[in-house]
């Protein structure tokens, strides 16, 4: 079918040439990937990748009222098993430029750092990946037997509309299929090793309304205050916990984000007040079952004296858990061996692709230090550079080791 996995035998790299994971990074760095714009950062991938003789492909995917997105997606070899490396080289805004301590795509290092934006989230992840499967691939060469690919988009930091979810479709109905993905989010809290998300917390937002009837303070009788009813409201949501949390997530919780009533009159009563709140939700709930609990606790709480309309947005984050196995196992101790540290399996943290990804394979994450992400100054150390591609290159080793002798 047109644009199959190409067939092998394939080329025998010469890993003294293989780019280094800095290299990588910096290249990718240099290309201002702001979401939704490609930036070049997708095109230098393609290169790299179509040299080392992947079969390429860079579909872009549409949507009204969003942007169009590039992405990219890219496989060596056309055996089992298959291991899917995913990630995004979108980032986000940069901030004031004048800000930062160098300019934030000049891919400076400076004192063992790599600064620039996309350092940790997540380009210098996606440079030890190509850095790794390069060199894993260089060193057996027309051995070789498995399958290696990279699905990559541009609209992670975005709606996450036109990228990875459509991306994802896009393989399946090519009749690709994958038996396992590495995301290379960042995802260890201060030291590379300390934790791999086995799972994520699911999202869901709400917009509240509480209505009532304008009029002047000195006449209350005549109106029909909304604030109180507000207040009223949200403190049955907060009242009582949503649950006590399972096996993998902590317990569910709701935040709210805005109470607002845009009345700039001190002598008027207003009209109404809004409220928005998210919650991010464990494994117990769906978006659904969600709402609906949301739903139950306004009405008791409203009675028939506190008017509202309430607005759930539609939510793509669900809760999902991948139950660990051989694989988590595997990468763990490619993660032990390299840094001596056992990694903790948390579900923690925001909403990634790895929601979309877990209904193709399993999915867990695995990445840098997330402790300067999305900041002015962002910045990772080259050292963690060089030991996450080492980490990589344990985990290709041991996964296609494991298929072979089975």
């Amino acid at each position: 079918m047109p644009g199959a996995p190409l067939e092998g035998p394939f080329p025998v790299l010469d890993p003294i040439i293989a780019p280094s994971p800095l290299a990588l990074a910096q290249a990718l760095i240099r290309c201002p990937s702001v979401t939704p714009a490609e930036g070049g950062a997708l095109g230098h991938l393609a290169t790299v990748l179509g040299a080392a003789g992947f079969h390429v492909e860079r579909p872009v995917f549409s949507e009204p009222g969003t942007p169009d997105i590039e992405n990219l997606y890219a496989r060596f070899g056309s055996g089992r098993p298959y291991l899917l490396f995913a990630g995004h080289t979108d980032v986000v805004p940069t901030g004031d430029v004048a800000a930062w301590r160098h300019g934030p795509f000049a891919g400076v290092v400076e004192d063992g750092l790599l600064y620039g934006r996309g350092a940790v989230d997540m380009k210098g992840g996606i440079a030890c990946m190509l850095a790794a499967a390069l060199a894993h691939l260089a060193a057996h060469g027309e051995a070789f037997t498995g399958s290696i690919g990279f699905l990559i988009t541009g609209d992670e930091e975005g709606p996450a509309v036109n990228g990875t979810v459509k991306l994802l479709d896009w393989a399946r109905a090519r009749g690709e299929r994958f038996d396992h993905c590495l995301l290379g989010e960042p995802t260890n809290p201060g030291r590379l090793g300390e934790m791999i998300k086995i799972g994520r917390r699911g999202s869901l937002t709400g917009h509240l309304k509480v209505h009532g009837r304008q009029g002047h303070v000195a006449y209350p009788h005549k109106a029909e205050n909304p604030i109180p009813g507000l207040l009223r409201l949200a403190s049955a949501l907060l009242a009582a916990p949503l649950d006590g949390g399972t096996a993998h997530f902590d317990a569910s919780n709701l935040a709210w984000t805005t109470l607002d009533v845009g009345n700039p009159a001190t002598n008027v009563i207003p009209a109404e007040a809004r409220a928005t709140f998210n919650v991010r939700f464990n494994d117990l709930w769906t978006a659904q079952t969600l709402g609906a609990e949301i739903r139950h606790r306004l009405d008791a709480a409203a009675g028939s004296e506190v008017r509202f309309t309430l607005d759930l947005l539609p939510s793509n984050s669900p809760a999902f858990l991948t139950t660990p196995d051989a694989f988590t196992t595997l990468v763990c101790a490619a993660i032990e061996a390299e840094t001596g540290l056992v990694p903790a399996l948390s579900t923690t943290g925001g909403t990634s692709d790895a929601r979309f990804i877990k209904d193709a394979c399993p999915v867990i994450e695995f990445g840098l230090v997330g402790e300067t992400m999305h900041r002015t100054d962002e910045c990772v150390a080259v050292a963690d550079l060089e030991r996450l591609t080492a980490i990589y290159g344990r985990v290709l080793t041991a996964y296609f080791g494991a298929a072979s002798s089975s």
